[in-house]
């Protein structure tokens, strides 16, 4: 509630979230839970407060520090409560994570001991394990994807994405019994309710080098959906290529719907536009006196 009031001055405002945090849970025996500590586990408003409390916790205490004791490069990426910090220099890495719990601590909050790992990862991942004697560079799981080191067809390193093997397993053995409570539906009514499900797995996994995941998965739900079909009758008789053919109708195509990074955050300006009036002017209207400068200055804050 201090953190909020560093923002919203409306006593009105701030009393009716107080009551939103004390409101409590109901139990499945239908009884009313009264919350002494945190907000309400499945609150409306429990993901903006928490969006709110880690704001001043760690991402302001995190900026800090970066300016303060890193030498090196620090990129710093959260989501909700999950968040990775790349740091150039090894120390510097080591010396974070000290502090983050020390800081964590003060707010009455942990890290999740299986989930938090020092790696070696990046550009120079591979070489440097080769040297040590050891294996290929570690992969770490973040939002959904398998992050891994790999190289582009051109040579360079790029990070690559997959789908959590996990979770598609998972997904897998839950769709497998909801097919069966549909066995006995028109293949149209299923068909129709698989075309929504893959959209949906389409929009947030069909990111760039997670073709042959998307793939595998497209062709698993096939199986599983011909099989259940074949449990129908002793006498059913649908071979898989009559029945790719005509599931081609309901599953959308394989294909990536984002973009690379690099491409989606290369944001330009035109004109008189207020992200470029608010600059600096030393940094830019200063260098469009020297076309030249101005090029360099552009290419080199567009660069990913």
């Amino acid at each position: 509630m201090r953190f909020l009031e560093h923002r919203i001055a409306d006593k009105r405002i701030l009393r009716l979230i107080t009551e939103w945090l004390k409101v409590g849970v109901v139990t499945k025996e239908g009884r009313i839970e009264r919350s002494m500590r945190g907000a309400p586990q499945g609150a409306v408003v429990s993901p903006t407060l928490a969006n709110v409390y880690l704001h001043y916790a760690l991402d302001l205490w995190a900026h800090r520090w970066r300016q303060k004791k890193a030498r090196g490069d620090v990129i710093i990426i959260r989501y909700a409560d999950n968040f990775i910090a790349g740091f150039q220099h090894e120390h510097e890495a080591r010396a974070f994570l000290q502090d983050l719990h020390e800081r964590l601590r003060e707010f009455e909050l942990a890290s999740h001991p299986a989930k938090t790992r020092l790696i070696r990862f990046g550009r120079f991942a591979a070489e440097q394990r080769k040297k040590r004697g050891e294996g290929k560079p570690e992969t770490f799981n973040f939002l959904g994807f398998t992050h891994f080191c790999t190289r582009s067809k051109a040579g360079g390193f790029v990070i690559g994405r997959k789908t959590i093997k996990k979770r598609m397993v998972t997904k897998l053995k839950a769709l497998k019994v909801e097919l069966r409570k549909r066995m006995h539906e028109s293949i149209a009514a299923t068909g129709e309710w698989l075309n929504l499900l893959l959209k949906g797995h389409l929009n947030s996994f069909a990111v760039p080098g997670n073709s042959f995941s998307l793939w595998w998965f497209f062709h698993e739900i096939r199986w599983r959906w011909l099989r259940s079909l074949r449990r129908r009758s002793q006498k059913a008789n649908l071979s898989w290529g009559k029945f790719h053919r005509l599931t081609d109708r309901f599953f959308p195509p394989i294909k990536i719907l984002h973009p690379q990074p690099l491409h989606r955050f290369d944001a330009r300006t035109q004109g008189r536009s207020p992200v470029r009036e608010q600059r600096t002017p030393g940094s830019v209207r200063g260098a469009r006196s020297n076309p030249r400068l101005y090029r360099d200055r552009r290419r080199r804050a567009l660069r990913p």
